[in-house]
């Protein structure tokens, strides 16, 4: 089944069937994007909630990050625990949208709350694998500067010529952590608000679509990673309309991606 149809076909209905996998092209990815900024502009009063939410916690990090790194972890676990029940607000948005509802922002605040228990052991999921990566970072951090601690803030630390090795160390642990956490969450979020499936089935299925489709998930992966970090340049402003965006797109990305419900569909057919 194609993207197309895939959008064409009504949202899923409240029963468990296996989750099925479409077929993908290079330009989906685009398109996903491109629906994405169509509901954003539909919706300001959310997006802008959102991105207001999401710039501030960035600006949380940053500071931590370059006043006291030592509580740059607990503020970032902090983040990944509530992250999905923040993202599930935009790609809410985007569902009402598609159901020719009018997004409100109260119910897309709350909306995590019946998918409660999947997403905090989703959330808790993505807690194991930060503090995985934050372990893998100290241990390189260990192995580079041995017992001697570096002079200077993070930032001088990570722009002094003389610590590249370190820093291309890095860059690679964390582009291995980060692709580990996106093949977990391409659609997990997404799947759980729309279907009945647990947080573990969502990851298996999230995982499963990035190894039938690597090229384009990897491109999918790249594209978002370029747009929050072009959005970081100006002070993280861009954040506002970046990570809204990038919530409203996953959720086009999501219905691109999981093929609709083929028991309702079978069930429609026969009624027809």
């Amino acid at each position: 089944m194609s993207p197309e149809e895939a959008q064409r076909e009504p949202l899923a209905h409240e029963r468990r069937q296996r989750v099925a996998v479409c077929a993908l092209t290079w330009r989906d990815p685009l398109l996903w994007l491109r629906a994405g900024w169509h509901d954003m502009l539909r919706c300001p009063r959310v997006s802008l909630s959102y991105g207001l939410m999401f710039t501030a916690v960035t600006w949380a990090l940053g500071l931590t990050f370059l006043r006291d790194p030592e509580y740059t972890l607990m503020l970032a676990s902090t983040v990944l625990l509530l992250g999905p029940a923040l993202a599930m607000g935009l790609i809410q948005a985007s569902r009402s949208h598609e159901r020719g509802e009018r997004p409100l922002l109260r119910p897309c605040l709350i909306v995590w709350w019946k998918a409660r228990s999947s997403v905090a052991l989703f959330s808790g999921l993505l807690l194991v694998i930060e503090l995985l990566w934050a372990r893998s970072a100290m241990l390189i951090f260990a192995l580079f500067f041995d017992t001697m601690a570096p002079s200077g803030n993070a930032l001088q630390i990570l722009l002094d010529p003389a610590n590249l090795d370190f820093v291309l160390a890095y860059a690679v642990v964390t582009a291995l952590f980060g692709s580990i956490a996106f093949g977990v969450a391409a659609v997990s979020i997404p799947l759980m608000l729309d279907r009945p499936v647990d947080a573990i089935t969502a990851a298996v299925t999230s995982v499963r679509a990035c190894l039938e489709h690597p090229w384009v998930m990897a491109l999918w992966g790249v594209m978002i990673a370029s747009i929050t970090l072009l959005a970081l340049l100006p002070l993280g402003a861009g954040l506002m309309l970046a990570w809204p965006l990038v919530g409203h797109a996953s959720w086009h990305a999501y219905r691109g991606i999981i093929c609709p419900d083929a028991g309702a569909r079978l069930e429609r057919q026969a009624t027809a």
